[in-house]
């Protein structure tokens, strides 16, 4: 290989690492719930369409700004004639036309200017639809985040309890060789180590299926692993006070994009309606423009034609609707039906707002109190469990009575469980609704 094309060869070689270690960077080793915000708020195909969306809108504003100035175009037109009679004094004729027009509408009822507002509106709605985009999929992130941390607890409780299983099974053996059980006690437990092991892998299926849906929020490939930090949650996290549900409701109402976008989705209807009700106006417009020709088979030269045949023009056109068939008053009446949906919209979206904020709210609520209660009897079980656990080493208890209370701790574990995650979800759901950050030890 020749020197320079090695180095060729060495350079794109270097730039491809560089493009692979600069993808590799922006994705975190370790994937908390603020990573996962973060780079979905980058690379979800939602939001970066809602970004496309605002950049075509300010174009549009652009355009509808631009109708205000004069238009101007030139044409240039090039002809030939056949005249194939015998009698004809020249069987071929050339022509050519050239023009320069102008057109500017002085005025048509102010539409164009309520246009230019309507964009302007529309631009606003559309950051509106970013941010939404957005609250959208911190919603599903949260919501998917939070499964995740529950499955991954689950499988470590199941993961816990095949381990305590396995323990008083191999227990049970060395019980049945002393004679202190029956075949059919040892049966039992081998039964209850079957399901317990059954019960690991329906865990471990829940966590990778919520994994899935995680990195599909997050729009990664599907062959590539996440790893999740578990949080260090207290109970103070769990528990943490909440404001009064009218105080988020009022607070969602200020913050919440969709709101505020249903609100200008009325003030662009009211412009609509002054547009159409600007078309039932006069339109004043002004032409202007210059020209010349020229035509062969005369007695005058290409240049003298061209001079003879130049022309300038000014005109002034005013146009009165008299009767259009209805069209304009048909528009204006659809206007003004659109500002009473608009209307309604808003009030139906604020009341949607209302009706999720409540049930989250209750939500939280619920869980926290749930929380307390299978805390507290996680506690009493746990006891219980521990207490017979030992008696049946001992060979003091049975083996029903060992996996009824083994069973009594599982249902409490799960129980707790999933209390937590529901205050902790619905908590963070609130913080969204109330444009707050997501906590630091997330």
């Amino acid at each position: 290989m020749k020197p320079l094309a090695k180095r060729y060869v060495l350079l794109y070689v270097g730039l491809f690492l560089l493009c692979v270690a600069g993808n590799a960077q922006e994705r975190p080793e370790c994937w908390t719930l603020r990573a996962c915000l973060d780079y979905a708020m980058e690379h979800n195909i939602q939001v970066r369409k809602s970004k496309i969306a605002r950049l075509s809108g300010i174009e549009d504003t652009k355009q509808a700004k631009a109708e205000l100035f004069p238009s101007l175009t030139a044409s240039v037109t090039q002809g030939f004639v056949n005249y194939p009679s015998s009698d004809a004094a020249t069987n071929n004729s050339y022509s050519g036309n050239y023009a320069v027009n102008a057109n500017w509408t002085l005025f048509n009822g102010g539409q164009r200017r309520q246009t230019i507002k309507q964009q302007k509106i529309q631009n606003t709605v559309d950051e509106l639809g970013i941010e939404q985009s957005e609250n959208d999929i911190r919603l599903s992130l949260i919501q998917t985040y939070m499964q995740v941390l529950y499955a991954m607890e689950a499988v470590r409780i199941n993961e816990n309890t095949v381990e305590v299983s396995t323990a008083q099974r191999d227990r049970a053996e060395e019980l049945l060789r002393a004679g202190s059980i029956s075949k059919v006690d040892l049966a039992q437990l081998e039964s209850q180590l079957s399901s317990d092991k059954y019960q690991l892998v329906v865990s471990q299926t829940n966590l990778d299926n919520y994994k899935l849906q995680l990195k599909q929020l997050l729009e990664l490939d599907i062959t590539e692993e996440i790893e999740l930090v578990m949080p260090d949650i207290s109970e103070e996290d769990i528990l943490e006070p909440l404001p009064g549900k009218e105080t988020i409701y009022k607070t969602s109402l200020a913050v919440m994009p969709e709101v505020r976008s249903s609100e200008l989705a009325v003030d662009i209807a009211e412009l609509e309606q002054r547009k159409a009700k600007g078309a039932f106006l006069p339109t004043i417009s002004m032409n202007a423009g210059i020209g010349t020709g020229h035509l062969s088979g005369t007695d005058y030269a290409f240049g003298s034609q061209i001079w003879n045949s130049f022309n300038e023009s000014v005109g002034l056109t005013i146009s009165i609707p008299i009767f259009s068939n209805r069209q304009y008053k048909t528009a204006y009446n659809k206007a003004r039906y659109a500002v009473t949906t608009s209307q309604l919209n808003l009030l139906d979206t604020q009341k949607e707002l209302l009706r999720t904020v409540e049930g989250v709210y209750l939500d939280a609520t619920s869980a926290q109190t749930q929380y307390l209660s299978a805390s507290e009897n996680l506690r009493y079980v746990k006891e219980s469990y521990d207490l017979t656990n030992e008696q049946f080493t001992l060979g003091m208890r049975n083996t029903v009575e060992l996996l009824t209370e083994k069973n009594n701790y599982l249902t409490a574990q799960q129980e707790r469980l999933q209390a937590k995650y529901m205050a902790l979800m619905s908590i963070q759901l609130l913080n969204v609704y109330q444009k707050k950050p997501v906590a630091e030890n997330y």
